[in-house]
């Protein structure tokens, strides 16, 4: 059923996938489908969901590798910068109910920001316990790292930059990420 879903979304859209035409296509009736999903956004949600779920498998690999939490968080944020873009481009349909779920604050997107804090945090406790970042307030360090990088990682923001070239946001992004990393390091927050 979602196989079937994430083709609708993939060729007509959020907009136009009907509950009605995913259970004809899988041969079932519409009430069947409710029986798993009480409304079409929870059906094209839980499409974005298993996207969702791997890129937070991509990002777990980034913060459960051997490198130091300083590499790490440079590179979980690029990733995790990177593959929004990247399904922007390739998918532009899931890209936008992931988009709507986030500005919403919907439950899928309520669950990925939790998880992406999770990485986080885990990365800096760390980086905390290794002596790389000298952070007095750990929660105040977490807030700063998603403050920071808002602007290359909420997909209402890399969506308005769709059309800037991937390179400058690329090198924009790693400015941030350096200034970021020096506070860290420095604690001087």
């Amino acid at each position: 059923m979602l196989a079937i879903a994430a083709d609708h979304l993939r060729r007509l859209g959020h907009r136009q996938v009907t509950v009605v035409g995913v259970a004809a296509e899988a041969g079932m009736t519409h009430a069947n489908v409710y029986r798993y999903f009480p409304s079409k956004t929870a059906l094209v949600d839980a499409v974005a969901g298993r996207w969702l779920r791997e890129v937070e498998a991509e990002l777990g690999a980034i913060a459960d590798a051997p490198d130091p939490a300083d590499d790490k968080l440079e590179r979980l944020l690029l990733a995790l910068a990177s593959m929004q873009r990247e399904v922007l481009a390739r998918d532009p349909h899931l890209f936008a109910v992931h988009r709507d779920a986030t500005v919403e604050s919907r439950p899928i997107a309520r669950r990925h920001r939790g998880r992406l804090r999770q990485l986080v945090e885990r990365v800096i406790e760390e980086g905390m316990n290794a002596g790389t970042f000298s952070l007095r307030d750990r929660e105040r360090g977490i807030a700063f790292i998603f403050d920071t990088s808002h602007r290359f990682l909420h997909p209402v923001s890399i969506q308005l930059d769709a059309e800037v070239p991937r390179d400058l946001i690329e090198a924009r992004l790693g400015a941030i990420i350096r200034a970021m990393l020096r506070i860290l390091r420095l604690g001087t927050l």
